[in-house]
């Protein structure tokens, strides 16, 4: 995925609201940025850490500046992290398209926000061929508490364990289920299960394994330019 326009960067002075952050950007100009991101972002939000931004032609939007990026030190240096919880999908879809994920590739059709389950969306359906649909949930992961460990979730997500049920669902159908853990940084070298943020869905998570759903995790590689998935890292859950 590569960003339509070149990304600007400066100092974060707070996230608050959940949705807004304030930024000083390099130019010395004061800016309220949108933040895309519902969860907590445990170690990222610190003041002074290094932000980077996109920004909008478009008229209508009220904040012009979506927060993309943002460094972050975890014991091995500054690692550049994606925060920006709106690209997931697309990222999966491209490494889908493109072969990187090979353990999704084959299918001749791929639809995004596929209503299925109790009144609920599956962020990916692939189908064709001659094997049974696969129905695929894909989470954005940025929580990094021990160098190299990415984790997931960073807070309590009652609809993500939710998820895990309805993929549970989908295999007891004799469908095909499977969920993309999907780390946005290069310095993970592999994926563990936040247990002690999040209880509830780590039991939804070995609920799932257990009757079928498939669990991937995949890295990407992170630049000001553009964002790409890199390559399966293993799951320690």
């Amino acid at each position: 995925m590569i960003f339509l326009t070149p990304l600007v960067s400066g100092r974060l002075v707070k996230r608050y609201k959940r949705f807004l952050a304030d930024v000083i950007l390099d130019s010395g100009e004061a800016i309220t940025a949108h933040c895309a991101n519902p969860g907590s972002m445990m170690g990222l939000a610190g003041e002074g850490n290094r932000v980077w931004l996109s920004k909008s032609d478009n008229p209508a939007r009220k904040l012009k500046h979506s927060w993309e990026l943002v460094e972050s030190d975890v014991g091995r240096g500054p690692e550049m992290i994606g925060i920006n919880t709106a690209h997931p999908n697309t990222l999966v879809d491209e490494a889908i398209r493109d072969g990187t994920i090979a353990e999704l590739t084959g299918y001749p059709d791929l639809r995004r926000e596929v209503a299925y389950g109790k009144a609920s969306r599956v962020d990916m359906m692939l189908s064709g061929g001659d094997r049974p649909p696969c129905y695929v949930e894909v989470k954005n992961v940025h929580l990094m508490r021990q160098p190299g460990l990415a984790e997931f979730p960073d807070s309590v997500t009652a609809r993500g364990a939710k998820h895990l049920d309805e993929l549970g669902d989908m295999v007891e159908a004799g469908h095909r289920a499977v969920m993309v853990f999907l780390i946005q940084y290069g310095g993970a070298d592999s994926f563990a299960l936040a247990r002690d943020i999040d209880r509830a869905y780590g039991e939804a998570f070995d609920r799932a394994r257990t009757r079928g759903v498939e669990m991937l995790a995949y890295r990407c590689r992170l630049t000001p330019e553009a964002i790409t998935v890199e390559r399966r890292v293993p799951i320690d859950a």
